[in-house]
């Protein structure tokens, strides 16, 4: 097929069209099909063929520049020709006719669904020109209005389409916020301003108006007799209760007032308020309480005893929360002070102030003008127990010993201190002082109000100093001492170490004794030998009335007893040791040092002791540990004979242990060749055995061959043998098998054929008693239908008949027989005759 183009033929299907320019008048024109459209040579085809437009049902298009229609539908063409248009004009068509575009029109929108409105939708529309509408009302470009639905929405050219709003389905307790875009009335005739919020709780669908907007949709709050909704006005208006209120005003609202509310668009909700629930057993103090007036009374308190249920109002708070009545017991007590001038139970005067306390056993509930200071217990106390109390009021301070007692308002708890030292050592053993490295870093923790109790041991003392009265006493153990508010513990700076270094040791309690102590002294003799001696005292106190006072004071007018001791001890012994010779000193050493310090009595004997008449401290002994030489010559010639000795007994123990090497030498040596001498014999045993079993195993190999053929064949026979028996076994099992199950067959075969012969003579039986029944009934049919009485009329009709035949011929009897039977004539005789009649 040629090209229409080149040939210049058209052939126009039906329902298509051409536009075609005649460009000698520079005009186009229409060709439409069905037709075969030649081009001549200043014909022009610009478009086509193209299909005609086709509008289905319910569809719309838009079209262009459309062509000017007279009133008879006719397009209007100029006097050129030239089909005339409305330039940027727009022509919405729809369902009709397939149709052409003209030369000019242009499609603007394609064929479109119309658009189908649901119910509860709608369109908002928009006037972009002037127009009177189906209604003859006039619409001004700019207004917009709504197309509900449920409808099909045709388009016109002076509407477009903004937005398809959808409506706001209400449930129950919901509203919905509308604000006013511009002034308009709304749907229940009421004026609104441009911004103007409202709600609408109609419950149901609501479809906003074109010019209302939705701002959101509000829930109404569920108010219980437990809930209170708390609201402040943002504006003054009139609420949903007619109440009126001003801008910033806050207020509850109660379930009393309503079981559900929504906030108007005047009214922020604060919060939901809960319900403030008190006991028999609680109360509470409001501040800032609201008054009669319904106005928040500043500054003022208000008490709430339970059982009571209320609501917070606006501006109200809890100063403490709900608090719990006070139950004080008989040992318990609660101190107040007064805040504000007041009168307690309508009789006592407090002023601001006060201080007092009020005693268990009751329940308290305190005045709102009254603070509570302080709750108080009363502090069990045994014999040995106690506390420090002060006078807040006088400053003066007692200890309370032995007694359960209770502070009064006036009085606290007194805490004493203590110096470090004192802290460490009345937590230690009264004997721990002997070892310095042993005290703890960090004291246990103490309750510094309690009084302060240390257990003096048996036989020992402390000192204890009162600073108030400048006095010291002195307490003997065992006993328990227990400190005043102004005493303390005198401490002991003893000397300790070897040789002793002054304030090494502490201790608040004094030893009597018996105890020792070591001592490191240095001596020199006559021919300046210096010497090192380890010594050992033992000591006591010795106290022959503890009741004298100043002897007893006497024990503790020696600071330092122990290094007083030990220097007077080491001054005699130097002393002594200072006029004799090394070789002297060194044969009797004890008895010169003894005799040094405990002297000689009146017989030249050494004493046993040594008295310090200042404390009354005895020295009963003297233990020489240990003698050493400080001179290193000394030191060195008596090392050198140390080491000669050692040398010696080295050199005797090394020959005596190389003899005893030599001797255990030669002996391992002669239990080597004798165990040599045994392992060769033991070989030959072992080689004589070899040669035996060899010989045998050739002897057996020998035998062997033979007396396994023979043993072979001989389990080939036995196999064989076992093998026919096990066969005529196999064979005998299976004809008794076979025989069982012939039997078996024939048992079954005869007892089928038993239970057939039962069953056929059962089914016989069964018919000729049925048949019987048939019979038996059928006779029994026959006779009820003749009856009895007919029956015995058949039976003896014969007999009558010869009867009525005999009464006819006259006779009166007959007898009638065969001949073969006797007859008694006499008896026959006798009734033929008839019997005479006795007569009487």
């Amino acid at each position: 097929m040629a090209d229409s183009k080149i040939s210049g033929v058209y052939r126009i299907p039906p329902f298509y069209y051409l536009h075609v320019l005649d460009q000698n008048s520079n005009v186009t024109r229409l060709e439409v099909g069905p037709k075969t459209f030649v081009k001549q040579d200043h014909e022009k085809v610009i478009l086509g063929p193209e299909r005609m437009l086709i509008i289905p049902p319910r569809h719309y298009c838009v079209i262009e520049n459309p062509a000017i229609r007279d009133k008879d539908g006719k397009v209007v063409i100029d006097s050129n020709g030239q089909v005339k248009l409305l330039h940027s004009d727009v022509d919405i068509r729809f369902a009709q006719e397939p149709f052409a575009l003209y030369p000019g029109e242009i499609l603007k929108q394609a064929v479109t669904p119309l658009k189908v409105i649901e119910p509860n939708c709608a369109l908002r529309l928009r006037a972009v020109l002037d127009f009177v509408d189906e209604n003859d009302k006039q619409i001004r470009a700019g207004d917009e209005f709504l197309f509900q639905g449920p409808g099909t929405y045709f388009p016109r050219k002076e509407v477009s389409v903004e937005e398809q709003i959808k409506a706001v389905i209400l449930k129950s307790n919901e509203a919905v916020r509308l604000r006013a875009k511009k002034e308009m009335t709304d749907r229940d005739g009421i004026e609104r301003e441009t911004g103007e919020e409202w709600l609408n709780r109609t419950v149901g669908s609501y479809l906003p108006l074109a010019y209302e907007e939705v701002v959101s949709t509000v829930k109404a709050y569920v108010l219980t007799d437990k809930k209170a909704l708390h609201v402040r006005a943002l504006r003054t208006f009139t609420d949903a209760f007619k109440h009126r209120r001003l801008n910033g005003e806050e207020w509850l609202v109660y379930a009393s007032d309503a079981e559900t509310y929504i906030p108007d668009v005047y009214e922020e909700v604060v919060g939901v308020v809960t319900v403030t629930v008190l006991n028999s057993r609680q109360y509470c103090v409001i501040l800032d309480p609201v008054g009669s007036d319904g106005k928040p009374q500043l500054g003022k308190k208000k008490l709430v005893q339970g059982e009571k249920t209320f609501f917070l109002q606006p501006g109200e708070k809890l100063a403490k929360g709900i608090q719990d009545v006070y139950v004080l017991e008989e040992d318990e007590g609660l101190i107040l002070r007064c805040t504000e001038s007041f009168k307690e139970d309508g009789k006592v005067v407090r002023n601001p102030g006060d201080r007092w306390m009020v005693r268990g056993p009751k329940d308290y509930i305190p005045a709102v003008q009254a603070d509570v200071v302080l709750r108080r217990k009363a502090i069990p106390l045994d014999v040995n127990e106690g506390i420090y109390v002060r006078d807040v009021k006088t400053g003066k301070i007692r200890s309370v010993i032995g007694s359960t007692y209770l502070l009064t308002e006036n009085e606290e708890l007194w805490e004493k201190d203590l110096p470090a030292q004192v802290e460490q050592l009345i937590t230690l053993d009264p004997r721990y002082f002997e070892d310095k490295l042993g005290l703890p870093t960090t004291v246990p923790p103490r309750d510094k109000s309690k009084v302060i109790t240390y257990r003096v041991p048996h036989n020992a003392c402390v000192q204890i100093y009162d600073y108030k009265s400048k006095k010291a006493r002195i307490v003997f153990g065992p006993e328990l001492v227990m400190l005043g508010p102004d005493e303390q513990f005198t401490i002991l700076n003893l000397s300790g170490e070897k040789p002793k270094v002054p304030n090494k040791i502490r201790a608040i309690c004094l030893l009597l004794g018996p105890e020792f102590s070591s001592d490191i002294v240095t001596i020199e003799s006559s021919d300046h030998a210096r010497l090192s001696l380890r010594l050992s005292y033992n000591w006591h106190f010795e106290i022959t009335d503890r009741n004298d006072t100043k002897e007893v004071a006497k024990l503790f007018s020696v600071p330092d007893f122990i290094g007083d001791f030990c220097k007077a001890v080491a001054a005699k012994i130097r002393g002594a040791v200072a006029a004799i010779p090394f070789d002297d000193f060194h044969k009797n050493s004890a008895k010169i040092i003894r005799t040094s310090v405990f002297g000689l009595d009146e017989n030249k004997r050494v004493n046993n002791r040594l008295l310090f008449p200042q404390n009354n401290l005895v020295l009963t002994s003297i233990d020489i540990q240990s003698v050493e030489p400080v001179d290193q010559r000394t030191r060195d010639a008596l090392q050198k004979s140390v080491q000669l000795a050692i040398e010696i007994t080295t050199n005797s123990q090394e020959a005596q242990a190389k003899h005893m090497a030599s001797r255990t030498e030669q002996e391992a040596k002669g239990h080597l060749e004798r165990q040599k001498i045994t392992d060769e014999a033991e070989a030959e045993k072992a080689r004589r055995k070899l040669l035996q079993l060899q010989a045998l195993s050739a002897a057996v190999e020998s035998t062997g061959q033979s007396r396994a053929e023979a043993q072979s064949r001989a389990e080939a026979a036995k196999i064989e043998g076992e093998a026919a028996v096990e066969q005529a076994t196999l064979r005998a099992q299976a004809a008794k098998i076979e025989a069982d199950i012939e039997l078996y067959r024939l048992t079954q075969a005869r007892e089928l054929e038993l239970g057939y012969s039962k069953l056929v003579t059962e089914l016989e039986i069964e018919k000729a008693k049925r048949l019987a029944n048939i019979e038996t009934e059928e006779f029994r049919e026959h006779v009820s239908a003749i009856g009895p009485k007919t029956i015995q009329a058949i039976a003896t009709s014969g007999p009558d008949n010869q009867v009525k035949l005999l009464q006819a011929l006259g006779i009166k009897s007959t007898l009638i027989t065969d001949g073969r039977s006797p007859i008694n004539l006499f008896n026959t005789a006798v009734d033929l005759v008839g019997s005479p009649t006795v007569q009487h």
